[in-house]
């Protein structure tokens, strides 16, 4: 069995797949039909748990490609109905055996379409998930105990640990992911705030060398020549958090270099411009965000993963607003007034179906190439 605790006091009962365990983190909702793995991989979810508000999980199992970084991040995953016996090509491994093998605590045969509109109703709360037999008393006194998001810096537990070279494209059927050796490329710095790897292997595709170096690193490492220019990575938590890393994207800006933003990256660029970040009642989780390009009026369907924003006014007067959503009108996109400068909240990198937003990776790499 395995219980989960809101911080409201809801109290859900369901049964236990994956690690055997206890975990709190902050709830929220993903809406995507497939991509658990990834979601799993994904370093933006840590500190969190996830409910998939789709209902079959676990129905094309795992594989050895699909990882989104090293490890997993999440420290819960609950579901409507978990399938263990996948049925796909690629599958190595099911969901259960992965999650195990990763601490992953796992939770279903709950009403996860009730427990989805508490959050959408009251909003993104902290809760905590057991597989022990434990008294509803106890994990009540252990989630309050529990430290919010707001205020944490939970980038520097997850960046990477020293600089490290990327050569992997994106995936084909034909060949995976086969490294590619491309000297002659620009060679570009990825400040890793808890970086995908979907968008280095975007990076590479788009013909850029990449190399990735820890939020840590001293901002005059990255404005070395060798650096044709600079892309600020997605990643968890509240990015006013990271006053450090605000005042090194001051610098990165006035260096005239190219610089992309990513979701928390973008949520960064905007910070040192002086915009204004919120936070969400719910936040952006799923692969089904409509957003319009302000430019050419067309409609891209978005994978997004973030709870905070920044408020499109605060940064008016230094930047153009190049994106919205259209769900609640939030900032999607922007390009400096002046500088070479393109962020966006979105996942350019995650590939809803459409390609519609993987056009960035080029606009980038173009700026790069024009300016090296």
């Amino acid at each position: 069995m395995a219980v989960l605790v809101l911080e409201d006091g809801s109290i859900f009962r369901g049964k236990s797949f994956g690690y055997r365990g206890v975990a709190a983190g902050e709830v929220v909702f993903n809406t995507s039909m497939t991509g658990y793995q990834e979601e799993l991989t994904d370093p933006s979810y840590y500190g969190q748990i996830l409910v998939a508000t789709y209902t079959q999980i676990g129905n094309v199992g795992t594989n050895t490609q699909d990882y989104e970084s090293d490890k997993t991040y999440l420290g819960g995953f609950i579901v409507k109905e978990y399938i263990d016996y996948p049925s796909n090509f690629r599958s190595t491994e099911s969901l259960d055996s992965f999650m195990t093998r990763h601490n992953v605590i796992g939770m279903y045969g709950i009403d996860t379409r009730m427990l989805v509109r508490r959050i959408r109703t009251k909003g993104a709360m902290m809760g905590i998930l057991s597989s022990f037999d434990e008294s509803e008393e106890a994990l009540k006194f252990k989630l309050g105990k529990q430290p919010p998001l707001l205020g944490r810096d939970l980038v520097t537990e997850i960046t990477a640990k020293q600089p490290y070279d990327f050569d992997e494209p994106l995936w084909s059927l034909k060949d995976g992911y086969k490294s590619m050796h491309e000297k002659k490329n620009p060679l570009v710095a990825v400040y890793d705030f808890g970086v995908k790897r979907n968008i280095l292997r975007s990076l590479v595709s788009a013909g850029l060398r990449v190399r990735v170096f820890p939020c840590t690193t001293p901002v005059g490492e990255l404005l070395r020549d060798e650096y044709k220019g600079i892309v600020l990575s997605n990643g968890p938590g509240d990015p006013a958090a990271l006053s450090y890393i605000i005042e090194n994207t001051k610098e990165l800006i006035a260096s005239n270099k190219p610089v992309l933003g990513i979701c928390l990256g973008h949520q960064l660029l905007g910070l040192a411009l002086g915009g204004e970040a919120i936070k969400l009642k719910f936040g952006h989780h799923g692969a089904n965000q409509s957003v319009l390009n302000m430019k050419t009026r067309g409609i891209e369907i978005t994978v997004q993963n973030h709870g905070f924003a920044i408020k499109p006014e605060s940064i008016q007067d230094k930047a153009d607003i190049t994106h919205i959503n259209l769900n609640d009108r939030t900032l999607e996109g922007f390009v400096h007034k002046t500088r070479p400068v393109l962020s966006f909240q979105h996942h350019p990198e995650a590939s809803p179906g459409p390609r519609e937003a993987g056009y960035i990776f080029k606009e980038f790499a173009k700026l790069v190439y024009e300016r090296r």
